[in-house]
């Protein structure tokens, strides 16, 4: 179950499915609710095979489009991401394929992802629609959080190529770096909580 907060009524309410291929929150239909993250959520709907591994140019090291000295309309033109910040590299993936299985409904028929084969990020995603034809590119554009450990995306880019549009999640550039040490306990992931921390 998912909630969510309306500040206007100033109330908690259950949440829409926030599940499989449901419009993801505030993007504008540019990426799905299993697409956070790359990936997340349920694998019923789709059949999977591991490929193999191969060698890609994929994005990785991303620190200069991490950096402070950088704003988001550096980074952000229209139709794309500035590429004079972007970073890739000839990098070892696992290529893992998921077909929509039969009696299935999605609105990606299939997909395949490149998964960095020292982290199990996954790093790039090519999108079909149901026509077979490619449609939606994703790029996790990663760092190593050294103090942590684990290697996370700065930037997660999801390309609709048939809309010639484009949505980037997670910059941070104009805010306080994220120390990814909070306290969390059980009772923070309640309605009650949501409604505390709900501000008008």
């Amino acid at each position: 179950r998912a909630w969510t907060y309306n500040p206007g009524q100033r109330r908690v309410r259950r949440a829409p499915n926030v599940a499989y291929d449901n419009p993801g929150t505030t993007t504008d239909g540019l990426r799905t609710a299993d697409q956070f993250d790359m990936f997340n959520g349920a694998v019923d709907r789709y059949n999977w095979r591991l490929v193999g591994k191969r060698e890609l140019y994929v994005p990785y090291n991303s620190y200069r489009l991490h950096s402070d000295d950088l704003s988001f309309s550096d980074i952000l033109t229209p139709r794309h991401v500035n590429p004079d910040h972007l970073r890739y590299e000839l990098h070892r993936v696992w290529v893992v394929e998921a077909t929509l299985a039969s009696g299935a409904r999605h609105i990606y028929k299939r997909r395949t992802f490149y998964i960095d084969e020292d982290s199990w990020q996954i790093l790039v995603a090519d999108i079909y629609d149901t026509r077979d034809r490619l449609w939606r590119v994703s790029e996790g554009h990663v760092i190593n959080y050294y103090e942590n450990p684990l290697i996370w995306p700065t930037l997660e880019l999801h390309y609709d190529l048939q809309a010639r549009r484009y949505l980037a999640l997670g910059l941070d550039n104009e805010f306080p770096m994220c120390t990814m040490d909070a306290r969390i306990r059980s009772r923070d992931f309640t309605v009650s909580a949501l409604r505390r921390e709900g501000r008008r």
